[in-house]
């Protein structure tokens, strides 16, 4: 009678772990300030973009392909002089790394999350444009003033480069 019911047992916990990475291999997610493309055995890239969250799939007919896109800006800035003394006291002589850099990545990725891949590249100036005048409004209230800010470098992962080469060849 043991022997069945490890058996039974056995069987069912089979099961279980099967049904568990099927619908393990059928969720994906999209971590925050990242995208997808869905690659499709039959059809290829989709036309859809997925935004971040978790999502379903059909395993091994469909996969993500996730992407980051890798800005780099220029920013050329200065304390306003009559606040310099606040400023290394209140927030150190780092102020940069403390100030400005939180909320350029904050600004940027704001920015960024209204455009998709294409636009990123084919509107580089009303990106770099929007940036500017975002981050020079929030900088000017920790006592910084922007002289120039320019989106310098725009580069996607590898994989979303060649999933988008690979649709541009199919069309």
């Amino acid at each position: 009678i043991a022997a069945k019911v490890f058996e039974s047992i056995g069987k069912f916990g089979l099961a279980l772990a099967i049904a568990g990475g099927v619908v393990n291999s059928a969720l994906y997610n999209v971590d925050a300030g990242h995208r997808a493309v869905i690659f499709d055995q039959f059809h290829g890239v989709q036309d859809i973009v997925v935004e971040e969250g978790t999502h379903f799939l059909i395993p091994w007919v469909r996969k993500p392909i996730i992407f980051i896109v890798n800005i780099t800006l220029r920013i050329l800035f200065r304390p306003v002089a009559s606040q310099l003394p606040h400023i290394f006291t209140s927030i150190g002589e780092d102020y940069d790394e403390r100030v400005l850099l939180p909320i350029t990545t904050k600004i940027l990725k704001s920015v960024v999350a209204h455009f998709d891949a294409g636009e990123l590249i084919t509107q580089r100036e009303l990106v770099s444009r929007q940036v500017s005048d975002d981050l020079t409004e929030r900088a000017a209230t920790f006592g910084f003033i922007l002289d120039y800010v320019f989106l310098t470098h725009l580069t996607f992962r590898k994989e979303f480069t060649e999933a988008m080469e690979a649709k541009k060849i199919s069309l």
